[in-house]
């Protein structure tokens, strides 16, 4: 039985709303709905759906612990038999409390208590369980965001096609000229040319090769030390 709340029991003791319980539960299981004061249905709500629990299970033991409370045994098998197999597919909430108007004479509040027996549609379980989905969904939707909107325009630099240049040949690097008439190194990191005969023209490392001078500062790059320190060589 459960503990009960706090405050006056129903009868004169324990053993008294033992058996108050016990008749209520009878009358609930055998006529599916009962008219009680709102104290008494709300006493009788875990104990009566406690009783279908037992039924639910359906075993000989479950059978003799109901027997034990409700002696009447054509309501227990009423119980077992009928009551059972239509709340079988039920998580639990085998009752229902309707508060209805105060009784004549004591002003007494007054409920229904009745068995909720409507079979449990597969589609109200679909809506739970989509709610559910949706609950959960929206828990994880900010970070989701998070990592969908995180930048990644840094590495877009590494692959971005290299310059081209009117008139130059590119190498990638090359230490050799491409051909006879392109000799002059250009070096993107500092934007400068170099000439055959030049002070760096030997140390430098070429991106592209201009094959002359105007090509290359219309390209944009300066001669490596000056103008001065430069010396043409033109086939």
């Amino acid at each position: 039985m459960p503990t009960p709340t706090k405050g006056a029991r129903l009868g004169g003791g324990p053993a008294h709303e033992r058996l108050l319980l016990a008749n209520l539960a009878q009358s609930l299981f055998e006529h599916r709905r009962i008219t009680t004061t709102e104290a008494k249905a709300k006493r009788l709500r875990p104990y009566a759906e406690r009783l279908v629990t037992f039924a639910k299970r359906g075993d000989l033991h479950a059978r003799r612990r109901v027997l034990a409370v409700i002696p009447d045994k054509g309501v227990v098998h009423e119980l077992f038999t009928e009551i059972a197999p239509l709340v079988a597919n039920r998580p639990g909430g085998y009752t229902r409390i309707t508060k209805i108007g105060p009784r004549k004479g004591d002003n007494a509040p007054m409920a229904v208590i009745e068995l909720v027996l409507e079979p449990l549609s597969p589609k109200q379980a679909t809506v739970k369980e989509a709610e559910a989905a949706t609950k959960r969904a929206a828990k994880k939707a900010p970070k989701a965001a998070e990592v969908e909107d995180a930048p990644v325009i840094e590495d877009t630099a590494e692959v971005e096609a290299p310059a081209t240049f009117a008139g130059a040949v590119r190498t990638d690097g090359s230490a050799d000229a491409p051909d006879e008439t392109h000799l002059i190194k250009g070096n993107e990191d500092s934007m400068k040319y170099h000439v055959p005969g030049s002070r760096w023209y030997d140390a430098t490392i070429a991106e592209v090769w201009f094959a002359t001078t105007e090509e290359a500062e219309a390209a944009g790059f300066e001669p490596a030390g000056g103008a001065d320190a430069q010396t043409v060589t033109e086939s």
